[in-house]
C-alpha cells in the first residue's frame, strides 16, 4: 500500500502531471526546456522532477552541469505502466496542457545552438553565456 500512496503523492500537483504530459512528447528534455515549456522557475522545476524521479516516474541522464529527463521505461513498480498508460489519454484537452504543448514546440523547434545557458571557461574564470 506505501508503494501506492508514494505513486498517488507523486501525481497529485499540477506541476508534476504537466511535467509527465511534456515528457511524454519527446524522448528527452533538459531541465531549461522543461522550465520554457511550462513557464516555471528551475527551483519549481527541478524540486518537481525530484518527486518524480524519487516515485520512479522519470530518469535524470547527466551531461556535464545539465540534466536531462526522460519518462522511466522500466517497470517501477505493479503500478507506473498502467499510470503512464492512462496519463497519456488524460487531460490533452486541457488549456494548461495544450499551451505547455505549444511553448514546448516552440522550444524544441529554436533554430539556436544555446537554448539553455551555457557555461563557458576563460583562463579560470567561469562565464555565462545565454
Amino acid at each position: 500500500m506505501q508503494r501506492l500512496i508514494k505513486v498517488l503523492k507523486a501525481l497529485s500537483d499540477e506541476t508534476r502531471l504537466r511535467i509527465l504530459k511534456i515528457l511524454q512528447e519527446k524522448d528527452s528534455l533538459c531541465v531549461c526546456e522543461i522550465m520554457q515549456a511550462l513557464d516555471i522557475s528551475q527551483t519549481r522545476a527541478s524540486r518537481n522532477l525530484g518527486i518524480l524521479k524519487d516515485a520512479g516516474f522519470v530518469t535524470d541522464r547527466r551531461e556535464g552541469v545539465w540534466a536531462h529527463y526522460s519518462i522511466n521505461r522500466k517497470k517501477v513498480n505493479e503500478y507506473h505502466h498502467d499510470i503512464m498508460r492512462l496519463l497519456q489519454r488524460w487531460l490533452n484537452d486541457d488549456e494548461t496542457i495544450k499551451k505547455d504543448k505549444e511553448r514546448l514546440k516552440k522550444v524544441t523547434r529554436s533554430n539556436s545552438k544555446y537554448r539553455c545557458v551555457k557555461p563557458i571557461i576563460r583562463r579560470g574564470e567561469r562565464k555565462w553565456h545565454g
